[in-house]
């Protein structure tokens, strides 16, 4: 079930985000903080399928998907949205070694249960800025040169453009719009730091994220 739950609008709140946990007294307790630091809470839900529908609903800014969610797994959750929604996993010590998985399905953050409840504030602030935001409990577990991974889909269209294809042919390959195709390359040539997508095809054959193309 979606339950809506929309701040007061304000000029200065710019910062949307969807909740998901299964626990009632968890989506109360980070909706009232995130709400104090200019977070418009615009859908809360119990589980992921309602996550995902409120997601492509209402294409917040931020989604805070607890990692053990029901109904539809969270990294399935962080794979289905689009570019313009940073996901931010919310999760305990024990689920660290899920890490990497989290990141290669596309989480921006992955904040611990365990922390003080402003470091998810900090989190929300950070992916929206651009930038990934792991709880310093885990940096052992993840070297910082993998932050900058890219992503299982941001592979994909890479891979599809080193083949010579279009957007448009991308877009129908990978079931999603070529306006988040644009987004995977943009954000693809941040991580690589290059200016072009030709530019970052290359780098990502460089560095054997990608395979080479087939005819090559």
């Amino acid at each position: 079930m979606i339950q809506t739950e929309t701040t007061e609008r304000r000029p200065d709140v710019a910062i949307t985000c969807v909740l998901a946990d299964a626990q009632p007294a968890v989506l109360e307790a980070l909706s009232r903080l995130l709400k104090t630091h200019g977070v418009n809470i615009v859908a809360a839900a119990s589980d992921g399928i309602a996550a995902l529908d409120a997601i492509r609903l209402y294409e917040p800014r931020v989604a805070i998907i607890d990692m053990r969610i029901d109904r539809l797994s969270s990294f399935e959750i962080a794979r289905s949205v689009g570019p313009q929604t940073a996901v931010i996993l919310y999760a305990s010590y024990r689920d660290r070694m899920s890490l990497h998985d989290a990141l290669d399905a596309g989480a921006r953050a992955l904040v611990l249960k365990e922390a003080p409840l402003d470091d998810l504030a900090t989190a929300v602030r950070t992916v929206v800025s651009g930038r990934i935001y792991l709880d310093p409990l885990l940096a052992g577990v993840v070297a910082v040169s993998e932050l900058k991974a890219l992503t299982s889909r941001e592979r994909a269209v890479l891979r599809l453009l080193a083949d010579g294809h279009s957007s448009d042919v991308i877009s129908t390959a990978l079931s999603i719009t070529p306006d988040t195709v644009r987004a995977h390359v943009r954000n693809a040539m941040r991580k690589l730091g290059v200016d072009t997508r030709t530019q970052a095809v290359a780098e990502a054959l460089r560095r054997s994220l990608i395979e080479e193309p087939a005819d090559s």
